[in-house]
């Protein structure tokens, strides 16, 4: 079907700046949803919005995958259709195609004492959980101050994301704020708020956690994540729904033995189960044994599950099998993504006394 493509965002004091994004290793899953995406959704009308596709950073750990990483790159696109994202009131990017980026990832570096970047506890944990021990390339790391570089080229001031990408925002929070008191003069006692005012380059960025900062996946342990086998993905079928819902691990034994509902199961009533009325009562019964198996309470959530996701997977096959459509899309928003990005690389070069003559940069 033909897509159109929407012009240029316009940009006004009165819609603030938000900037996230994902890493494409694959199709996105629940955990996407409602730790960030259903934040951008709500946000993209009243907000001046900048998602951004971080291919570059898929390379950190799959560089022997590029295929892979491509393939990626356009099926998460499709998702965010599905979800609800619209092009035309959000730029939807590739971070490969912004070289601002990469520019103010190097100068950011150079901010960082590399200890600093190696306390990062969501770097550490990925390590972990990825298996890498001292075997990851020296660009893993890297990619934290990359994350920086990909928030601050856009002077965003609020950034959706999940609970885990918290420290990472930590991070930015100190680039920006010490550019801004070493090339700008800000001082080091100046309220986060007030920098730009007070000649900052870079707004000092906010994180904006969504209701559910870390949704367990369906092995009752560890966060949903593609790699760890645990998740719900958005085009999964209804039937595949009701299967993975039915693993969520809890350990209860009968449905007359008082349940815990801060585990796993009923992290997922009170996640997608919309009518609060019955998400008490649930919790009521399951608490207190009165009869009320895993089994039905699983039931209800998998129909709610299944509620949520059915107009996502009729949008999404409206993209199926048009990937020009999808270029298409990334193109005009890589276009909008420049044009701000290089904006934000000229005052930092300015203030960094590296500006000696202006550029130009377009999509060929």
């Amino acid at each position: 079907m033909p897509i159109r493509i929407a012009p240029p965002m316009t940009t006004s004091p009165s819609r603030p700046r938000i900037l996230t994004g994902d890493t494409p290793t694959g199709t996105l899953h629940l955990g996407h949803w409602v730790g960030s995406v259903k934040r951008r959704v709500e946000l993209q009308s009243s907000h001046e919005c900048y998602f951004l596709i971080a291919n570059i950073h898929a390379f950190t750990t799959r560089a022997r995958q590029a295929d892979d990483i491509r393939r990626d790159s356009i099926e998460i696109v499709r998702d965010y259709l599905a979800m609800g994202i619209d092009p035309a009131q959000s730029a939807i990017f590739l971070q490969s195609e912004v070289p601002a980026i990469a520019e103010l990832t190097f100068l950011f570096a150079m901010l960082l004492p590399f200890n600093r970047v190696m306390r990062n506890p969501t770097l550490s944990e990925e390590i972990k959980v990825k298996g890498l021990g001292e075997q990851y390339s020296f660009g893993f790391p890297l990619y934290a101050v990359g994350q920086t570089a990909d928030i601050l080229a856009f002077r965003a001031a609020g950034v959706p994301v999940g609970e885990d990408q918290v420290p990472h925002l930590e991070m930015t929070r100190e680039v920006a704020r010490r550019f801004n008191q070493i090339f700008c003069g800000v001082s080091e006692h100046a309220e986060d708020a007030d920098h730009e005012k007070l000649g900052g380059v870079f707004p000092v960025p906010k994180a904006d956690v969504g209701a559910v900062g870390r949704l367990i996946g369906i092995d009752g342990v560890n966060k949903m994540s593609k790699s760890l086998g645990n998740a719900i993905f958005i085009a999964d079928s209804a039937k595949e729904i009701h299967k993975k819902v039915g693993k969520i691990f809890t350990g209860r034994q009968s449905p007359s033995e008082p349940g815990n509902i801060e585990n796993a199961l009923f992290q997922y009533v009170d996640a997608f189960i919309t009518d609060p009325v019955r998400v008490a009562e649930l919790k009521d019964r399951y608490s207190r044994g009165d009869n009320i198996g895993d089994g039905h309470v699983k039931v209800e959530v998998a129909e709610a599950i299944n509620t949520l996701l059915e107009p996502m997977r009729e949008r999404r096959k409206q993209y199926e099998g048009n990937d020009g459509a999808i270029i298409e899309i990334l193109r005009d928003g890589t276009s909008r993504a420049n044009a701000l990005a290089e904006e934000t690389l000229a005052k930092a070069k300015t203030a960094a006394k590296l500006g000696y003559f202006p550029r130009r940069l377009a999509l060929g």
